[in-house]
């Protein structure tokens, strides 16, 4: 929290050049993510989507996406965007007599997963009564279900995982009662890239008359794409019975500005519990899809921008390139004494660390990487991490990165050295 005392308005503006440079003095000190330096936050496909992203945004930053009906072109981006994400996720391939799909976008995954436990929460209210709700979750499931839990007063019961970093579905049946109102799974989780058994969750929702959210804001715009180069072939998606809603971030591997994400609903009944519609003050019907009123048009034109731009084949070549990148830092991890890959990926998000001998110190060899290369990978706990999101922005300097990685190892390996920081920050406040 900023001290009020830190600033004041300038009493007389300054030129638009020197407020330029003092932006870019405020970024000295920020990670080279446009170097393929930074392994999580941000997605990079290359200059021409960043130019695009830009320009895009900048066309569209002055428009409120409130009221479309004064931005009519906002309301049709939104609409293609979500059409194109629902086609990617399965709703084609849903069982015979399913509802038809529904979404909205929102600012983020964070809020696509309160969303989805808001929802869950007001169905619960409204068809079965429940007043004390909870909701099932491994514990590798992201922390913004417990922001959710401490928004909307549901009890987040986590489940831990299996020795493979997947969640336990027997464990998570158990831990269901009847005032359960949504189980989660992840495609896949954020901290060990992992794609949780989704078709047993699915029939585990299915058969106690509950939801079942799939949060694949990690990999919605990666995994369909790695399907179909061959990579992945667990079932995940709407088309899993059960399944009854899924998020998906557009920001991330759809290589999109920040922020939009996606939230589709298996039928319009569910789908009709998530925007807010009043008219109880003076200014007239007031109604939002999400958490926000105001919304930016930039990054909703982005997000169109960027999925036409791309098509099929642009997120084919990216995909196949971030597989290529993260395999080359697995096998590299695999090979090297003293660390380790933790559970078992499914994609291009993995963690990795000390190999248990005692031989390295995980965050000892995260300052050694930031020291050798400025290679900046988020630390993780328990157990001790050092987290992986490669993107297709990442191919170009993996070869060196492996390099760079196995020198480390080296560095601290046998040494002793125990990083003094043993801080885990994922956000910041």
């Amino acid at each position: 929290m900023a001290d009020i005392a830190d600033n004041r308005l300038p009493a007389h503006g300054v030129d638009a050049d020197t407020v330029l440079a003092r932006l870019d003095a405020l970024a000295g000190d920020d990670r080279d993510w446009r170097g393929g330096r930074v392994f999580s936050l941000v997605y990079n496909a290359g200059d021409d989507v960043l130019d695009l992203l830009t320009r895009a945004g900048n066309r569209f930053s002055a428009e409120n996406a409130l009221n479309t009906m004064a931005f009519p072109s906002l309301g049709r981006m939104q609409h293609d965007i979500v059409t194109i994400t629902a086609g990617l996720l399965g709703a084609d391939r849903r069982p015979a007599g399913s509802g038809r799909v529904r979404g909205y976008l929102t600012s983020g995954g964070t809020e696509s997963l309160l969303q989805a436990t808001k929802t869950a929460r007001d169905r619960g209210r409204a068809e079965r009564g429940v007043t004390r709700p909870n909701m099932v979750l491994a514990t590798s499931g992201h922390a913004a279900f417990d922001k959710a839990a401490h928004y909307f007063d549901v009890q987040a019961r986590r489940v831990p995982v299996r020795p493979d970093g997947a969640a336990d579905v027997g464990a998570m049946a158990d831990a269901v009662d009847d005032d359960t109102v949504l189980v989660i799974g992840s495609a896949p989780s954020y901290p060990q890239g992992v794609i949780d058994p989704i078709t047993d969750l699915g029939a585990l929702a299915a058969e106690r008359g509950i939801l079942c959210h799939v949060d694949a804001c990690l990999g919605g715009f990666l995994l369909p794409f790695l399907a179909t180069l061959g990579h992945v072939t667990t079932s995940w998606d709407l088309a899993v019975p059960g399944v009854t809603s899924i998020s998906a971030d557009l920001h991330k591997y759809g290589y999109a500005s920040k922020g939009v994400s996606v939230i589709l609903y298996g039928d319009a009944a569910l789908a009709r519990l998530q925007p807010f519609v009043t008219s109880n003050w003076l200014g007239g019907l007031y109604g939002s899809p999400s958490m926000a009123g105001t919304r930016p048009g930039g990054p909703i034109a982005a997000g169109w921008a960027v999925l036409h731009y791309l098509g099929e084949d642009g997120y084919l070549r990216l995909a196949a390139d971030a597989h290529r990148a993260a395999g080359k830092l697995r096998s590299t991890i695999e090979a090297t004494p003293g660390i380790a890959v933790r559970g078992a990926p499914d994609a291009t998000v993995l963690a990795f660390g000390d190999d248990g001998t005692g031989s390295v110190d995980t965050f000892s060899l995260g300052d050694a990487l930031v020291e050798r290369g400025g290679w900046f990978f988020d630390r993780q706990s328990p157990p001790d991490s050092l987290h992986a999101t490669v993107h297709a922005g990442h191919a170009e300097v993996i070869d060196e990165l492996c390099s760079d990685l196995a020198d480390a190892v080296a560095d601290v390996s046998g040494s002793g050295a125990r990083a003094a920081d043993r801080g885990t920050t994922y956000g910041t406040v």
